[in-house]
């Protein structure tokens, strides 16, 4: 299947906030996490201060799953470092899981990540997430522990850090306005 990467615009927000939460509602991510759902429907907010990405079938314009580039010192960065960017939230409609879109997503993160001159690409997922993190891996994200995070009680993320190769001539990168 052929998947097509691209900004989110504000007419994806609405889809792209339901595929978020039906995603994380399927994984068993969403369960006594107060104002959790409320938190990953909300595309609009997040757009406000981040990238947000969407992957989408090229034929059809179905939007299939999307994710939230972030850079260190921004407001919804977590585990960055200057020079680094991050990626949340990353979700894939659960009817088109399995497809590629989740890899789409990654490397379209990575591309950004690289094309803005960071260095690295940090991020947290589930400790039980098993198919994300062999995805991940697959991209040469490694584990490091030490930065691994347990925000609330049951709670508990793990982190992965990858290297991002070196482009002659890209500005440093700093928080998006």
């Amino acid at each position: 299947m052929t998947i097509r990467t691209r900004p989110a615009t504000e007419a994806d927000h609405q889809v792209a906030g339901a595929i978020c939460v039906a995603a994380y509602l399927e994984s068993g991510q969403i369960h006594d996490q107060r104002g959790y759902a409320e938190e990953l429907a909300d595309v609009a907010a997040r757009a406000r201060d981040a990238e947000v990405i969407v992957a989408e079938d090229p034929d059809t314009g179905e939007i299939l799953g999307n994710v939230t580039l972030v850079l260190a010192g921004q407001q919804l960065a977590e585990i960055a470092l200057p020079g680094e960017a991050e990626f949340r939230m990353l979700a894939v409609a659960p009817s088109a899981q399995r497809r590629g879109v989740g890899s789409a997503l990654v490397r379209a993160c990575l591309d950004r990540a690289s094309a803005l001159g960071c260095t690295a690409m940090a991020i947290y997922t589930r400790d039980f997430n098993d198919a994300a993190i062999r995805m991940y891996e697959g991209f040469g994200f490694v584990r490091t522990p030490d930065l691994d995070w347990t925000p609330l009680a049951g709670l508990r993320l793990v982190a992965m850090r990858v290297e991002l190769p070196a482009r002659a001539g890209q500005p440093s990168p700093g928080p998006a306005t």
